[in-house]
């Protein structure tokens, strides 16, 4: 199966012609079809179907670039392999919605043969149509709890926004939009209860000026009892409700769920207000506040052999598909930069020494912004095979295949621009606190080199951008640490500046004497309020609860010990010129999560925490005064595990991270 870097686009500008592949062209595209034919109104779905052909007997990839008007293209589905039927090979169907604005679209089909390097290129004009025209109107979605909400043209240099409420429920904003002369403004309004009535209006802002436009009522649809291609909405059960100190203003808690249990929104009493609905295994990492949801979600990469968590995709609010790339691609940008990643994997029946591939997409993508420009950072499993002996292996066994991550930059049109790899930095005699290992019955990674299994050596699972230093915080869930990396927003070697957790740089001020005051196996490790706040760790607490940590003793016995066997929600200042670490909150949540998890203040002051397995528990902290301890003002539980969950005024405020 071949793979190759997926080219940058910059510079390719618009042609409003159809552009074939030259004679000589190993590579000819013989069909590019939409699934309705223009002009069609904002916001409608369009199906693109390629077909192609290719001389040599290569795997032929394609790339879908769209561009408005005149403008330059922008990379929407990145070179991803097709499929061949008799000498043909279709392109994955390239969905495309958009509700920019209207006017002409020229959709780009880039079809390559990475091994012969040969191209073709065809491109078409489509024409999308306003849905307001003197007055705003509400339009219905896929999703019933999210309306499209389009209004008349305001004039350049003013911005607006949507608003929309229900009874007496706080009115809630969209984000602000730059207006074009001319070209309708167009939002999705998500985060609202099935089969209610809203109201919802425009405001233009001109200066410090604020108009408001006249409202338009609409009413929600019904929530589906069952979801289509197996995935399910979760279930809750509140069992300590909201009240007078709970903070009410992050009224909503976004559940990014796990399995096939899909991302869902709330609101404090555990009713449904937004669901993701389509894509097998979707695993959501950060809610943007640009209206948007980075997901890993699986499918067709140019491993066919596993298409678990293959695909990063930025999702809107109403579920279309913003932008893609996948594991292959990705692949063959590393290695096009020098990393020493195979691509493509050739695995053969002994894999030697040295060989590494790319595994799978998991865990963290967030996004960031340097001087305007912005950038989105991604974890990727890979595996690497090393000599026997290795990490205790047998001297005299077979080779050790270790799985470890990359953390990899991608700028506005996800391409690779710089990566770190725990496999060059971090030293490899330094096992798994431990000794945890992955295989393919587990619940765990598929693995390419080895079929039996390979250590599950750092299993990284947050990437944090510290603004004010142009560094990144990684936690190494397996190591028990958080490292600390120059990244020095890109110029940065990619070494590892610190580590903190146990037996780290860093000491631990213990000022209440807890037996074991370092989280171990944590998650979600953020410094809150873009830096302002204190450093957030979901302490899940594995090596705390196992029966002999680092051989210190036990502190819990996870079959039926004593009551400090949970995990611990913590808040910690860091004194990066003392190397101290001093608990601002260790608060144990009275659950034993051995997976996932996440952590943040709220806007009053408060924690809010989930514990991710074996259910999701999402649970609210009132700080006790001048202790480490505090009191669960809020307690909801799912019936399924959930990844992360965060507390938030709406979808269009998520926290600042």
């Amino acid at each position: 199966m071949s793979r190759k870097t997926g080219l940058l686009i910059s510079g390719l500008f618009a042609m409003l012609v159809l552009a074939n592949a030259p004679l000589y062209a190993t590579v000819s595209i013989l069909s590019m079809t939409p699934s309705v034919p223009s002009p069609q109104p904002l916001g409608t779905q369009v199906t693109w179907t390629v077909t192609a052909t290719d001389t040599n007997s290569n795997n032929l990839t394609f790339q879908f670039n769209v561009a408005s008007g005149t403008g330059p293209y922008s990379m929407a589905k990145d070179f991803n392999v097709g499929t061949e039927t008799s000498g043909v090979w279709t392109a994955q169907s390239f969905v495309w919605t958009t509700i920019a604005g209207e006017g002409s679209y020229t959709i780009q089909v880039i079809a390559k043969d990475f091994v012969s390097g040969q191209t073709a290129t065809q491109t078409a004009v489509y024409t999308l149509t306003a849905h307001a025209d003197k007055k705003a109107v509400i339009s219905k979605t896929a999703n019933p709890l999210v309306a499209l909400f389009s209004a008349p043209a305001c004039k350049t240099g003013s911005s607006m926004r949507a608003a929309f409420y229900t009874g007496s429920n706080p009115i809630t904003y969209t984000g602000w939009s730059p207006c074009n002369t001319g070209i309708s403004m167009n939002f999705y309004l998500a985060g609202m209860y099935a089969s209610t009535t809203y109201m919802a209006y425009a405001q233009v802002q001109t200066g410090t000026k604020i108009v408001n436009s006249g409202s338009v009522t609409f009413t929600t649809g019904k929530a589906p009892k069952t979801l289509s291609g197996g995935n399910v909405l979760p279930k809750f059960t509140v069992k300590t409700p909201a009240g007078s100190q709970t903070d009410t203003t992050d009224s909503m808690i976004f559940w990014t769920s796990d399995d096939n249990v899909v991302p869902t929104a709330t609101d404090l009493a555990a009713n449904l207000m937004w669901y993701y609905p389509d894509g097998k295994a979707t695993l959501a990492t950060r809610v943007l506040p640009s209206a948007t949801v980075l997901t890993f979600q699986t499918g067709l990469s140019w491993n066919s052999a596993d298409q678990e968590l293959q695909l990063l995709r930025e999702i809107d609010f109403a579920g279309n598909i913003v932008r893609e790339t996948n594991v292959g691609v990705l692949a063959y940008q590393l290695a096009a930069m020098g990393a020493p990643i195979s691509a493509p994997c050739v695995v053969p029946a002994k894999p030697p020494v040295g060989l590494s591939c790319l595994n799978d997409l998991d865990h963290e993508a967030m996004r960031y912004s340097i001087d305007g420009a912005e950038y989105t950072a991604v974890l990727a499993h890979a595996e690497k095979i090393y000599a026997p002996g290795t990490q205790g292996s047998s001297p005299t066994g077979p080779n050790v295949d270790i799985l470890s991550e990359y953390v990899i930059v991608l700028n506005s049109q996800f391409q690779v621009v710089w990566y770190y790899s725990s496999y060059q930095q971090l030293d490899i005699s330094r096992t798994a606190v431990l000794g945890e290992t992955c295989s393919a019955s587990s619940n765990c990674q598929v693995n390419l080199l080895l079929a039996k299994s390979a250590y599950d050596w750092t299993h990284a699972n947050t990437i944090y951008y510290v603004a004010s230093e142009g560094d990144f915080l990684v936690s190494l869930r397996d190591q028990d640490w958080i490292v600390k990396v120059n990244y020095d927003n890109g110029a940065g070697a990619g070494n590892i500046l610190w580590t903190m957790g146990n037996l780290s740089d860093f000491t631990f001020n213990n000022i209440d004497n807890d037996p074991w005051p370092w989280f171990s196996h944590q998650h979600d490790t953020v410094y809150q309020n873009n830096g302002a706040g204190p450093l957030t760790v979901f302490d899940n607490g594995n090596t705390r609860v196992s029966a002999a940590p680092l051989g210190l003793g036990s502190n819990c016995d996870p079959s039926g010990g004593p009551d400090d066997c949970y995990s611990r929600g913590m808040a910690l200042t860091v004194d990066e010129a003392t190397m101290e670490v001093t608990p601002v909150l260790s608060v144990s949540l009275g659950v034993y999560a051995s997976a996932e998890g996440s952590g943040e203040t709220l806007f009053d002051g408060n924690y809010f925490f989930q514990a991710g397995e074996p259910d999701g528990v999402g649970i609210e902290i009132l700080p006790t005064p001048d202790t480490l301890t505090g009191t669960q003002v809020l307690n909801i539980t799912t019936n399924g595990s959930s990844y992360r969950a965060w507390q938030m005024p709406n979808l269009y405020n998520p926290p600042l991270q």
